[in-house]
């Protein structure tokens, strides 16, 4: 592969970056150096460093000695030791005797394992500011010792790494494994069998004895447990590389299986699959209301439908629009969900440990028991329900006037989707609007309102981006994949967005006017850097530059500009790489691409622990329920990091599963011709998103026939060397199917020329 001059490597000078005294440090900390001990006891350098950061103040060597286990004569060969860590500058003295770590240079952190062998670890101190995109520590694969993907480790800062100017650092201990069970496909052999991890961030093998296999069907998925106690160093007959010992302690069954995929993903993302009894038994002991209660608000008159998708099951939010003589009335009636599940209480604590539902194509991983979810507090038609509901007013340009809150109970009257509701207000189907008469008014007044509420949101500088998703459709049985096609949004789904994102803004603007303590859903701005350089590469394939990149007008210029075009999805995705990700805090800086001042979450009780969280603290805040609940407040900063995380780990989660899907589903399509359009370029090649089901590919370098081709990354494009031909990202390309890689979940194309 050719590469042109000055983009990689060529001409261009490679700086060295180092990090001060340490930058002479090329090998690992602690592996050499260090005297052994006279008296004949053996002491573990790991074991003397744990012991030292439990420790966490200047701790004389006696007591260090006993922590360790070190009997009293060997004390002053301890001390030779910790002088021999001081003067590589991982401990530090403290007068004559004492010791402890030395912060700056040891560090503690959370591993993560890239399949290539190397690692990052992000340190502990950086994690509850997730805000901030800071590096995290590289470490070499020579310089990661024993530990495994998710271990919290101790980490000794040696250098700067020259390629990027990041730090780069050496496990030097391990406090915590944290993966003790791994998914994994097994291979039966004669005496043992071995287990090769699913999750390429585990490099090794584990040996199965026999009697541990649970008869698992050789090529089966299955569970194993690490047998932390044994290890084996030498290679396995069957496979290259080192292996652990363990034992199957469950068979997940045949891995061409969606539902034993789906399997997979949930405990390789380590998900919870079940509700404990207890938790089951006080949920079943919970009833739906029968009827009002004098401390809430009777709106079963109020003409209330829902609109959802059509495999929605469980049902948050019911809407009712009433116009008026000076414009319209929203009312918008949240599951009340705090009624049911209190503080402290089992099910709560539970919810709060899953913080989201997980929604796969094959299954759903809920946050309540589905007798809460899927019953009495999901808002089923024509049935009491308890609910709590916003109630705006707003003039004929959609501006709010008036807020309020109240604890209710309805019924919602309609269970209905957004293809119907699009039928009749978009299409204007006769039979549907015939079947729905009564309905044609109330639905009319949804759709005016929220076009006002949209123009409102716009005009103040939110910047609309749409990213459309992939639609999955699998047969009955649902083992196999029938169509992936790109999902369409219509005027009502805008409608149901329109108004939660009212109530969401209304009740955060409650918090804020009474300066009362409330997680907030925050989304600071984008780094200025990153938005110039996204403004570079949209020049090089056709957007004009400004000069005001990074603002809400210049985004919202951009967004506007792609509409409609064969681009638009590309440049939409690009500027959601640009942007920070949403997040909770106990910090209002505001929300960014909404242009909102303020915003949170209040309209998904059932299937999000933050709205629950809202609905509590909007209760207190207006006194809306008495309560005799003595149970400790949570501390909402803390909650915000963690359901943060929760949510992270249930995206991730869905868009593994989504990827493996996409990847069956062309399993049978090798040699087909598919449209798509360049969405990225590497040193390697091409990635390619195909533009009717937006399943993504790569096409690689060496695949490319006819022709050698220069990487020009810095204008995201290869060059032909001979033709001159160019391929960029953004242009509209044809590609064939090539190869399915089910190890890795990767299609490969190449373009048809």
């Amino acid at each position: 592969m050719s590469y042109k001059k000055g983009v990689r490597g060529g001409a261009a000078k490679r700086k060295t970056h180092r990090s001060s005294r340490y930058a002479r440090k090329e090998k690992s900390p602690v592996a050499h150096g260090l005297p052994t001990l006279s008296c004949g006891e053996n002491v573990g350098i790991e074991s003397l460093l744990v012991a030292l950061f439990h420790q966490n103040i200047p701790t004389d060597v006696k007591e260090i000695s006993r922590s360790i286990g070190l009997p009293s004569h060997c004390i002053h060969d301890l001390d030779t030791v910790l002088r021999s860590l001081s003067r590589q500058h991982l401990v530090r003295t403290h007068g004559k005797r004492k010791f402890f770590l030395n912060g700056e240079v040891v560090k503690e952190g959370l591993l993560s394992v890239h399949p290539r062998g190397f690692g990052f670890v992000k340190l502990s101190s950086e994690k509850k500011d997730v805000g901030k995109q800071k590096n995290d520590i590289f470490i070499p694969a020579r310089s990661m010792a024993d530990a495994r993907h998710g271990d919290r480790v101790l980490i000794g800062l040696q250098r700067s790494s020259s390629r990027r100017n990041r730090l780069e650092g050496a496990i030097i201990a391990i406090l915590e494994r944290s993966v003790q069970q791994i998914v994994g496909f097994y291979t039966a052999g004669r005496s043992t069998g071995v287990v090769t991890p699913e999750d390429d961030r585990f490099p090794f093998h584990i040996v199965i004895p026999h009697e541990f296999s649970c008869n698992a069907p050789n090529g089966s998925a299955v569970v194993v447990r690490l047998e932390t106690n044994r290890k084996e160093k030498k290679q396995t007959r069957q496979f290259q590389g080192p292996a652990l010992f363990g034992r199957i302690v469950e068979v997940l069954g045949n891995p061409d299986d969606l539902t034993v995929q789906m399997q997979i993903v949930v405990r390789r993302e380590g998900l919870p699959r079940t509700f404990s009894p207890e938790v089951l038994n006080e949920a079943n002991q919970l009833t739906a209301p029968a009827t009002a209660t004098g401390d809430r608000t009777d709106l079963r008159d109020i003409l209330h439908v829902t609109i959802d998708g059509e495999t929605a099951r469980d049902f948050d939010d019911a809407v009712s629009v009433i116009k008026t003589r000076n414009g319209y009335r929203l009312y918008v009636s949240i599951a009340d969900v705090s009624h049911y599940v209190k503080p402290g209480s089992p099910i709560d604590k539970e919810a709060y440990q899953r913080g989201t539902s997980v929604y796969f194509p094959t299954g759903v991983l809920p946050m309540l028991p589905e007798q809460l979810s899927n019953e009495i507090c999901s808002l089923k038609p024509n049935e009491n329900r308890y609910t709590f509901t916003c109630i705006l007013d707003f003039d004929r340009s959609g501006k709010v006037h008036r807020t309020k809150f109240c604890k209710s109970i309805i019924q919602s009257q309609h269970r209905l989707t957004y293809t119907l509701v699009c039928q009749i207000l978009e299409d204007r189907d006769a039979e549907a609007r015939r079947q729905h008469k009564s309905l044609l008014t109330p639905l009319k007044w949804m759709g005016e309102l929220a076009t006002q509420l949209e123009k409102q949101r716009l005009d103040r500088g939110s910047i609309g981006l749409e990213i459309p998703e992939s639609t999955v459709e699998l047969d009955k049985d649902e083992n196999s994949v029938v169509s992936i096609h790109k999902s369409e949004r219509n005027q009502a789904h805008k409608i149901i967005e329109e108004f939660m994102l009212a109530a969401n803004e209304a009740v955060a603007a409650t918090f804020v006017k009474q300066r009362h303590p409330a997680i907030f859903r925050i989304h600071e701005a984008p780094d200025t850097m990153k938005a110039m350089e996204l403004s570079r590469l949209l020049h090089s394939f056709g957007f004009h530059s400004r000069e005001d990149a990074g603002t809400l007008q210049w985004f919202r210029h951009l967004l506007q500009s792609a509409k409609d075009t064969p681009q638009e999805y590309i440049v939409n995705n690009l500027v959601l790489r640009v942007m920070q990700q949403a997040r909770y805090s106990t910090n209002n800086v505001g929300h960014f691409g909404l242009a909102a001042d303020s915003y949170t979450h209040f309209t998904s009780p059932i299937r999000r622990y933050p709205d629950l969280m809202v609905h509590r603290s909007l209760t207190k805040l207006l006194h809306l329920e008495k309560t005799d609940d003595k149970s400790p407040d949570m501390a909402l900063s803390e909650a915000a990091d963690f359901l943060s995380d929760r949510e992270r780990i249930a995206v991730k989660a869905e868009r593994n599963m989504l990827d493996r899907l996409k990847v069956f589903f062309m399993e049978d399509k090798v040699g087909e011709i598919f449209e798509g359009i360049i969405s990225g370029v590497t040193s390697f090649g091409l990635f390619i998103q195909l533009t009717d089901s937006l399943i993504s590919g790569a096409v690689s370098l060496s695949d490319m026939d006819g022709d050698s081709f220069i990487v020009d990354e810095e204008n995201h494009r290869i060059v032909g060397r001979n033709s001159q031909s160019i391929f960029q990202i953004g242009d509209l390309v044809t590609v064939r199917l090539l190869s399915v890689d089910k190890q890795r979940w990767r299609l490969n194309f190449i373009i048809e020329q």
